[in-house]
């Protein structure tokens, strides 16, 4: 059984490496260094796990997933892989330390939130995860390169329990946002808070990085039709960089 866990999380990293995030993929790469400490936030089944465990040797990659089981199943295969850089961690990350509700839709569990609004199943189980803010959990002097964020509408809330680390480290943040998760929030109010803090935004659009001046929300989130957050079109991925 846990060979076929193994083989599924290298095809779904060489998926998500050279098809579906190969973008994101790239930015990431040619940022990492050896020895960086990187944090998969939102790791989920770990898609972004065994390339970031390859590019950072020496250093660290911390997988924060707050489902019990997507978050046992990832560190089995981690420790049966040798992925010896990667802590995984069974926890949500927010804007504070402790514990809160988690809402996992009926049969769609990757789209698990901290945020009710950003539920948008019919049916759902919550439960409650232990919660950690990042300048709580990493020390002052750890030095973070990356936050790879996927976390179904409650990116702000991971970004200002991670302020400090903004403000000195500057890592590179690579992330989903989605009006559709945020409302009556929105993408803006994201933005404008990390470019409070000096960072500079782009977004993704087709597979390439367009800078966030052309992002227009009416246009590249367009809610329209039943599946619309698939139509290739529709970007919810940005890229935000210290100035």
């Amino acid at each position: 059984m846990l060979f076929i866990e193994i083989a599924r999380f290298v095809a779904r990293g060489i998926k998500a490496r050279f098809r579906d995030q190969k973008s994101e993929f790239d930015i990431i790469r040619r940022h990492l260094r050896p020895g960086d400490i990187v944090c998969d936030i939102g790791a989920n089944k770990g898609s972004f796990v065994l390339f970031l465990s390859r590019w950072c040797r020496g250093g660290r990659v911390v997988a924060f997933e707050p489902q019990p089981a997507f978050a046992a199943r990832l560190a089995a295969v981690c420790r049966a892989m040798k992925l010896d850089n990667v802590t995984v961690e069974a926890k949500a990350v927010f804007s504070h330390s402790g514990a809160q509700d988690l809402f996992v839709p009926s049969g769609h569990s990757p789209g698990a939130s901290l945020t009710h609004k950003a539920v948008e199943a019919e049916s759902f189980t919550t439960l409650s995860v232990p919660v950690v803010a990042l300048d709580d959990y990493f020390a002052e002097s750890d030095r973070i390169a990356l936050l790879k964020i996927d976390v179904e509408g409650a990116e702000l809330g991971v970004f200002k329990g991670a302020e400090r680390i903004l403000r000195r480290h500057a890592p590179l943040l690579v992330f989903e946002c989605e009006n559709r998760h945020l409302a009556p929030g929105h993408v803006g109010d994201v933005f404008a808070w990390l470019e409070s803090l000096g960072y500079r935004g782009s977004f993704i659009c087709r597979d390439q990085l367009l800078p966030l001046s052309q992002f227009e929300a009416d246009v590249h989130q367009r809610q329209h039709g039943e599946w619309f957050w698939k139509s290739r079109d529709y970007c919810d991925n940005f890229v935000f960089v210290k100035e």
